[in-house]
């Protein structure tokens, strides 16, 4: 018997290193700039648990080109009177307590506001234009409200033709997805649309500039 025979296991030389089966390469380095590394998933969303944060909901009309979607809830809605700034492309809600004060401003007026959606996700107040008094309208208010109707079952898209003088509406035909509607009541959208964007005091900034004190 040889002495390497006679030495125990663990003391035997071999001329190739052992190797655990589960090692990996010393020579092995993953590059952290690999772009499939840093590629985020499609789920990456779900992954983290993320969810986005409701802080700006315009008060506007939809534009030409948007596919919308009108909240089919009527508790998403509501009556009431607001200050229309047209030059400024702003729109302030009154407290009613003032309604009586500036029933005779020209830009004060009474609105039907309704919770909208476009295709995008764009969560949107679309506001549009009461009859007064006398009950009159014309067919741009006309032809908006029909559009609301219409979009609370399907999608369309809403189109001013100043020819016609009204808006035309069209229904799309593909076979779209339903809309998600956020969480937050109609009240608290109302909060964030109108943050900053609330008269409550005859003495509001707005209303001294209308009435040239300001």
């Amino acid at each position: 018997m040889s002495e390497e025979d006679r030495l125990p296991e663990s003391a035997k030389t071999d001329n190739e290193p052992v190797q655990n089966a589960d090692d990996k390469p010393a020579d092995v380095v993953l590059d952290p700039f690999d772009p499939e590394r840093l590629r985020l998933s499609q789920d990456f969303a779900a992954t983290v648990g993320v969810k986005k944060a409701l802080i700006t909901v315009p008060v506007r009309k939809p534009a030409n080109e948007w596919w919308i979607r009108v909240h089919p809830d009527e508790s998403y809605r509501v009556e009431t009177a607001v200050v229309e700034l047209k030059e400024d492309r702003e729109v302030y809600l009154i407290d009613p307590t003032l309604w009586p004060e500036l029933s005779t401003e020209a830009t004060f007026g009474p609105r039907a506001l309704f919770t909208a959606v476009n295709r995008q996700g764009v969560l949107f107040l679309w506001p549009i234009r009461l009859p007064g008094p006398d009950g009159k309208t014309n067919e741009w208010n006309r032809s908006s409200l029909e559009a609301t109707t219409l979009a609370t079952k399907t999608w369309v898209r809403v189109m001013s033709n100043m020819s016609l003088g009204a808006y035309e509406v069209f229904e799309a035909t593909a076979d779209i997805p339903e809309p998600i509607w956020p969480e937050q009541s109609f009240g608290e959208l109302l909060k964030i649309a109108f943050k900053d964007k609330f008269i409550r005091k005859p003495d509001h900034p707005v209303l001294q500039k209308l009435r040239g004190e300001a």
